[in-house]
């Protein structure tokens, strides 16, 4: 199911810098946030559990996807109810296979059956994502930088994807990440994804341009000017009106 009239692509901040987060949430522009381990490291988290909620608390409600660290599905069952449990708002990642190709569709199911809201991620195919939608995933996360290294048009499965949404009716969103680019957003966002995660400084790159920055300058040596004029004037005009009293 595509963007309804009225709706606009949401932006979810890929993360755990917590002041990064604030900042975007300041600009009134951060819709969730979706981080895992290795990102927490990153990003100075050195408890899983206690940075998982400390985004949550920051955020909520927004949703903040948080990835599950075993391969095994039974475990994956057994840690995403305890991720969840963390916050009302944490999203489980679940990935669409195990290393040995083991579909999790199955852990996927029975999650949402459960009432834990899943994204299922590392989806790189049109048939990994929409048998998660049938699955009942609440996001499906295509990959769009990695199925671009791979030489496909992401931007194009992203469309299918969606379109295939719509048809049927189906309540999973869309998820574009792996987001190597500025670019990419704009790719993404074109393509009609219902969310764009993105690291930070892609966020900021998409926001900034240099001929903007130039502009801005210029406007401001005007306004200057323009000021300093007004001011010559209204002393000028002050002068003349006591000239003409006298």
């Amino acid at each position: 199911m595509g963007l309804m009239e009225g709706e606009t692509v949401d932006i979810f901040l890929d993360t755990a810098n917590l002041d990064e987060i604030k900042r975007w949430l300041e600009y009134g522009l951060l819709d969730g946030v979706t981080t895992n381990p290795t990102v927490m490291l990153k990003d100075g988290g050195y408890d899983m559990e206690e940075r998982a909620r400390e985004i949550a608390r920051l955020v909520g409600p927004r949703p903040v996807s948080v990835e599950v660290t075993t391969d095994d599905p039974a475990q994956m069952l057994q840690q995403a109810h305890r991720i969840a449990s963390w916050s009302p708002n944490i999203v489980v990642k679940i990935p669409v296979v195990t290393e040995r190709g083991q579909p999790c569709l199955g852990v996927v199911r029975d999650l949402e059956l459960a009432g834990v809201r899943v994204n299922m991620t590392a989806c790189l195919s049109f048939g990994q994502a929409i048998l998660g939608a049938k699955a009942g995933a609440t996001y499906v996360s295509i990959f769009a930088g990695r199925v671009a290294d791979e030489g496909h048009d992401a931007a194009a499965l992203i469309r299918e994807v969606i379109d295939w949404l719509g048809r049927w009716g189906s309540r999973t969103r869309v998820i574009a990440g792996s987001i190597r680019e500025a670019v990419n957003i704009k790719d993404a966002a074109v393509a009609g994804a219902h969310v764009i995660t993105v690291p930070p400084a892609f966020l900021e790159k998409f926001v900034d341009h240099r001929y903007s920055r130039d502009t801005v300058r210029g406007f401001n040596e005007d306004a200057a000017r323009a000021l300093a004029r007004m001011e010559e004037l209204q002393a000028i005009a002050v002068r003349a009106g006591g000239e003409a009293r006298r």
